[in-house]
């Protein structure tokens, strides 16, 4: 595939401004917004084996599986959601108007706002463009997508896949560095979506200000899993293993850190090595442990390791990594931070990437208070058969979005809600979120040919007097 220019940063406000004039000359119908899903599916199928290509070339090694389920599968999921449900989520709404406008009714309406820009990251380069594109399309808006420069084969495959699947005038891609991603999240757009981590999304958010442009902001920070004493460490390795090394802990709902319950710490660590073993054995043919994206991302995780064992922290490589072999290629194995203490790096930041501290506690409630004490985190998986377990951690904590005994896979579930809170985003979509974020639920109230309001006029005596009073009164 051969690599697209820039885009200059003077083309991006005539861009925002041919889509906006195209939406306002012609808002897309329910059959529209129907027929460009379908061939926006259409098109991304015939074109799955290139995205797999791409993003492989883009991280030096990605695990095909793991790209279809969190790409493909994630993608086409939910257009298929969005398609069966629109025509229902489209139809006004009928409200209550209240005895004292009565006759009058009252409905609600879902109008599409204009333009709507989405920035995207490199951790999932499709799902993270392509599920808030296919909302705002769904919801009946024109899209500006800005991917990440981080994976520019995949940004450039995006940019071909949408022009074929969309006019110029409906859905356009900037491709550029972070300095274009700066200008972009300044225009003036109707609707802007940004998924990032929480440093950026602030800059996000300052320069979106001045246009008080409305923000979906889903970020990151410190996710935890709390495996309680009750629930068997075998089954949490397992599921922890899973959202923790999918895609080498790229993954922005990934279990940053666990607090276990003291008796079952050694019995968990035992565990994850297994499943580790099991997983990606001595790594010589690991076709399934994806890269770490990038030299800068490397150095990094590299970085907190260095400082875990300065400190003396007891730190686990699950498997064997020659270390030849894992500069060359960059990898890293999945490792285990043991009893860290606030002050290690570990501690003080989200990872991103296949290293898991681990840190043991007494009681529950002091498992609550630690994570209580930080910034509300995007994801929560708790770990206990217990109702009242889950119940007392749910009812003291607040997360983005929360699996219970298990990780991710509410971000799968297309009925429900992704976003974060505080430090880990505001606003959500996915779904019936999604096509509520990106449209204006609009107000009407109609009035009848008759209308006691007629009367509400001066002189307020008699008649007058006592309807206000009684209106008044209630």
């Amino acid at each position: 595939m051969d690599m697209p220019a820039d885009t200059l940063p003077a083309q991006l406000q005539p861009t925002l401004d041919r889509l906006r004039d195209a939406w306002r000359r012609e808002r897309p119908d329910a059959r529209q917004r129907l027929d460009d899903l379908a061939r926006l599916r259409d098109a991304f199928s015939a074109g799955r084996d290139d995205m797999l290509t791409a993003i492989a070339a883009d991280f030096g090694h990605r695990s095909v599986h793991e790209t279809l389920l969190s790409d493909a599968m994630t993608v086409t999921a939910e257009i298929d959601h969005l398609r069966g449900k629109l025509r229902g989520w489209m139809k006004p709404r009928r409200a209550g108007s209240g005895w004292r406008l009565w006759p009058a009714r009252a409905q609600v309406r879902h109008e599409a706002v204009g333009v709507v820009g989405v920035m995207s990251p490199w951790n999932y380069p499709v799902n993270l463009a392509l599920i808030p594109l296919v909302t705002a399309i769904a919801a009946g808006n024109h899209v500006y997508l800005k991917p990440s420069e981080h994976t520019p084969r995949t940004s450039a495959w995006l940019r071909e896949l949408l022009a074929n699947a969309f006019p110029a005038d409906r859905v356009a891609v900037a491709l550029g560095d972070a300095a274009l991603g700066a200008q972009f999240s300044a225009l003036p757009f109707d609707h802007l979506v940004f998924t990032g981590s929480t440093a950026v999304g602030r800059k996000v958010m300052a320069a979106a200000a001045p246009n008080l442009t409305p923000l979906t902001l889903e970020l990151g920070g410190k996710s935890p899993a709390i495996v309680a004493a009750d629930f068997p460490p075998a089954k949490a390795a397992a599921r922890l293993a899973t959202g923790k090394w999918l895609n080498s802990g790229q993954t922005c709902i990934a279990p940053d850190y666990v607090l276990v319950d003291h008796a079952s710490r050694d019995a968990l660590v035992a565990a994850l090595r297994e499943q580790a073993t099991a997983r990606y054995g001595d790594l010589k043919q690991a076709s399934d442990l994806t890269r770490i994206i990038n030299e800068g991302q490397y150095r990094r995780l590299r970085a907190h390791l260095d400082d875990a064992r300065a400190r003396g922290l007891e730190v686990i490589e699950l498997v064997a990594l020659d270390p030849v072999r894992a500069e060359a290629e960059r990898l890293i194995a999945p490792t285990l931070v043991l009893e860290p203490g606030d002050d290690a790096s570990v501690m003080q930041e989200e990872l991103f990437g296949p290293i898991l501290p681990i840190r043991s506690y007494r009681s529950l409630d002091e498992a609550i208070a630690w994570v209580e004490a930080r910034d509300r985190p995007l994801a929560l998986y708790p770990f206990s058969h217990d109702r009242a377990t889950v119940e007392k951690i749910l009812g003291r904590l607040l997360a983005g979005g929360v699996t219970v005994n298990d990780t991710l896979l509410h971000f799968a579930a297309g009925n429900l809600p992704f976003g974060g809170i505080g430090a880990s985003g505001m606003g959500a979509y996915h779904g019936r979120a999604g096509f509520d974020a990106m449209t204006k639920a609009m107000p009407v109230l109609w009035q009848s040919r008759w209308a006691a309001s007629d009367l509400l006029k001066p002189p307020y005596r008699g008649f007058v007097d006592r309807m206000v009073r009684l209106l008044a009164k209630g």
